[in-house]
């Protein structure tokens, strides 16, 4: 080795470190296929030229640099990436993404958004990501999630080791300083390009990190250290309230939904907990503090009719009787309108596509169907749900709410949305193929029966 390479050893990284860090990460690290998020910084310098000059190199080393087009020189940036993958014997591709900053929202968190999509779309099968954040990347997420309120995920902030995808997101170079990355890159004379929006203070990471963490640093030397202790213990934290969560909602699960009564059982404290962690399972964003009181206190307690909801984020919470369900909004929004009808001749046609992506219904020939098509007239029409419908299942018996039938299957609420409803006339003759009025159901001696059958959408039964 250099000489230059035994003083940035010395001074705290070198690729015999980053190669102990790996370790524990990726213990079959020979067999293994590494792509590296390549900014051109001193951080995924230091990262990508450090896995090139290890002793023994993984099975497949490749670099990805996103272009977020959102600076004049972002072309250059892109050039010298490319140009420093290649004096490294690494082969780079450079992907270019156009991030979208809706009204009102960060610019920063949309970029974020948009790099780790592009990311996830260039991993290919078997290989993981590799950043280079570090021990001041985590103290800043840290403070800036205490900052912000959060619980203890938010305190853990990066792990060393997560899921990303269909795959894994390594971090190895969390136990080093940013000091001492740079003084490596520079004692191997290694040439960076530093975006110079990181020296935009109107990011809330950029002016912690110019603004206040120099004067935290001068007076408490080891605190990056300390505070990516208190990470890990968080961590550790948050996996004990995971397990706890999760054996609270094995008793309260009900297909999709949960049950009310079961969480109503729940200290207040395990409730929200469990909560927490059933909302994000679904892949949607987190309530903030007062929704979740509010889904944890009033709509558990409410009326079993009541049906109240809670929205945030692009998602619905929505009870039924005794269980919650959760939607994203999405699924049940399209050109279906209040009021919307559909035609349908029979005759003309045994399908019926829906509006809204409520699916198709369609009408078959079957010898032993529950439908006597005679009964069942050629014009129909198709609507949804607007109130007070009723049925007559059986022959003499009394017609029955279809809110009372939705409730007692326990139908999902998208499913409830998009449930198409067939009239003749002002009469209705079918809720899609759950339940028939009594008049169009085959007898005994029925000439042409049939079977009605609703193919959903994929969220519509979800």
């Amino acid at each position: 080795m250099s000489g230059s390479r035994s003083r940035a050893g010395a001074a705290g990284y070198s690729p015999e470190r980053l190669s102990a860090a790996l370790a524990p990460l990726l213990p079959q690290f020979a067999d293994a296929r590494l792509c590296v998020a390549f900014s051109g910084g001193v951080d995924s310098t230091a990262l990508l030229a450090g896995l090139a000059r290890l002793r023994t190199r993984p099975a497949a080393l490749r670099a990805v640099h996103v272009d977020h087009g959102l600076h004049g020189e972002s072309a250059r940036w892109s050039r010298h990436c490319r140009a420093l993958a290649r004096a490294l014997g690494v082969p780079l591709k450079v992907v270019r993404v156009h991030v979208e900053n809706p009204p009102g929202g960060s610019l920063e968190e949309a970029a974020r958004t948009a790099r780790y999509r592009a990311l996830a779309g260039e991993l290919r099968r078997g290989e993981v990501l590799l950043t280079a954040h570090h021990q001041d990347d985590q103290l800043e997420t840290v403070l800036l999630q205490l900052f912000r309120g959060c619980g203890l995920a938010g305190l853990a902030a990066m792990a060393p080791r997560a899921p990303f995808g269909t795959s894994e997101l390594l971090r190895p170079l969390l136990g080093f300083r940013r000091a001492q990355l740079a003084a490596w890159v520079g004692a191997e004379g290694l040439v960076v390009s530093e975006d110079a929006s990181n020296l935009d203070e109107r990011f809330d990471r950029n002016y912690l990190r110019r603004q206040v963490l120099p004067a935290v640093h001068a007076r408490w030397r080891g605190v990056a250290g300390a505070v990516s202790r208190t990470a890990r213990l968080a961590a550790e934290g948050q996996q004990l309230l995971e397990a706890l969560a999760l054996s609270d909602l094995e008793p309260a699960r009900d297909g999709a939904a949960l049950s009310v009564k079961a969480l109503r059982r729940l200290a207040p404290a395990r409730r929200r907990n469990a909560l927490r962690l059933w909302i994000g399972s679904h892949g949607v964003p987190l309530p903030d503090a007062r929704r979740l009181e509010e889904i944890a206190g009033p709509v558990l307690e409410a009326r079993p009719d009541a049906h109240p909801e809670v929205l945030w984020g692009g998602t619905r919470l929505v009870r039924h009787a005794d269980l919650i369900w959760i939607e994203p909004l999405a699924a049940l929004s399209g050109p279906l309108r209040p009021g919307a009808e559909v035609p349908w001749d029979v005759r003309a046609a045994t399908r019926c596509e829906l509006p809204g992506g409520c699916g198709v219904l369609e009408l078959k020939a079957d010898a032993h169907g529950p439908l006597d098509l005679d009964a069942l007239g050629t014009s129909l029409t198709v609507r949804w749900r607007s109130g007070g419908e009723r049925l007559r299942l059986r022959p003499g018996g009394v017609r029955r709410a279809l809110k009372s039938l939705l409730q007692e299957a326990r139908v999902p609420p998208a499913e409830r949305a998009c449930l198409p409803l067939v009239y003749h006339g002002d009469t209705l003759l079918a809720a899609g193929d759950l339940w028939f009025d009594e008049s169009v159901r085959a007898r005994r001696g029925a000439r042409r029966r049939a079977r009605l059958l609703w193919k959903k959408t994929p969220h519509a039964g979800r």
